[in-house]
């Protein structure tokens, strides 16, 4: 659980956002939470600035009840959101040494609402997390997350179940960003490759520790159609 009071001592990452918002809720809003959404959740700040050595301060949010409001609103518009999946215990307000800070635990996705993403469009609004920056997904990717929810199965409600499989996402995806690929991408601003080695990567995971056998969503994409010679 992330401790406001000491702040300083965290950095943002996969599962930490944090935003200075002085000004009002900033774009990059949005992404964060289509990403959080499509991978494994994380928590976003409002009200934090990164400083250049990466460390979290706390700045005061001139009036945090009123961005709030206006957060509900456009996460609750079809046309802005495609869906809201917060809940209310997930948005709070923070008072440090007098200065306030919206928390928003962003939970991730069931399957059946991926992907998550911003605006009306899907192939142009969807984002993942990877290290501490949102990345738009490619058509590709976006196609196997809407394939993959077609195919959604009412055990994966049960807390068991959840429990295994984020147990797996937080093991594939700290693998991943250990590795090259991963460094690479990051580095280089390249996302399309990401999720298919990510969901490779937690297919074994799922097979080796818990014997389950997990399709993944590239799985669900129908074959490309034949030409005629």
């Amino acid at each position: 659980m992330l401790d406001v009071n000491h702040i300083s001592e965290y950095r943002e990452n996969n599962r930490i956002e944090a935003k200075k918002a002085t000004g009002g809720l900033p774009d990059s809003l949005w992404e964060t939470y289509s990403a959080f959404a499509n991978t494994l959740g994380g928590v976003i700040l409002l009200g934090v600035e990164e400083y250049p050595d990466r460390s979290l301060h706390i700045v005061d949010l001139p009036d945090p009840e009123w961005m709030i409001r206006d957060m509900l609103d456009i996460l609750n518009d079809p046309k802005k959101v495609s869906v809201n999946i917060l809940r209310k215990k997930d948005i709070s307000v923070r008072k440090v040494d007098g200065r306030r800070v919206i928390m928003i635990k962003v939970p991730r996705a069931d399957r059946r609402f991926k992907p998550v993403y911003i605006g009306t469009d899907p192939y142009s609004g969807t984002y993942r997390r990877n290290g501490d920056g949102d990345y738009k997904c490619s058509r590709e990717e976006v196609e196997a997350l809407i394939n993959e929810s077609r195919f959604y199965d009412p055990v994966e409600d049960t807390s068991e179940y959840k429990a295994v499989v984020e147990a797996a996402d937080i093991e594939a995806q700290s693998e991943l960003e250990c590795s090259s690929l991963a460094r690479r991408d990051s580095e280089d601003g390249i996302y399309f490759s990401w999720c298919y080695a990510f969901w490779e990567i937690k297919k074994r995971i799922l097979k080796e520790k818990y014997n389950i056998d997990w399709r993944t969503p590239a799985e669900f994409m129908p074959a490309p159609a034949q030409e005629d010679k």
